[in-house]
């Protein structure tokens, strides 16, 4: 067994089952529902991948511009304030 397999294992994070809200609820995400885009924002002000929050990829593709047009807007954060 080699050192470096067991390593990754233990740093690697479980992926979330998919199961996409938006998709249940027949929406899509917008930049003005901030509260909504914080759920799929890390609390480094990273976006999340479809792996971690479950969404299907039609609307995490949706999610990264609404995230962006947010930030842009000055409505959700760049980067942390330290």
């Amino acid at each position: 067994m080699k050192k470096g397999k067991k390593r990754r294992s233990a740093l690697k994070l479980k992926p979330v089952r998919r199961n996409c809200p938006f998709c249940k609820n027949n929406t899509d995400p917008d930049y003005k529902d901030v509260e909504t885009l914080k759920k799929y924002v890390s609390e480094r002000a990273k976006i999340l991948g479809k792996l971690r929050t479950g969404v299907c990829a039609k609307h995490q593709r949706k999610i990264s511009r609404e995230v962006k047009r947010a930030r842009a807007l000055g409505l959700l954060p760049f980067t942390l304030k330290l």
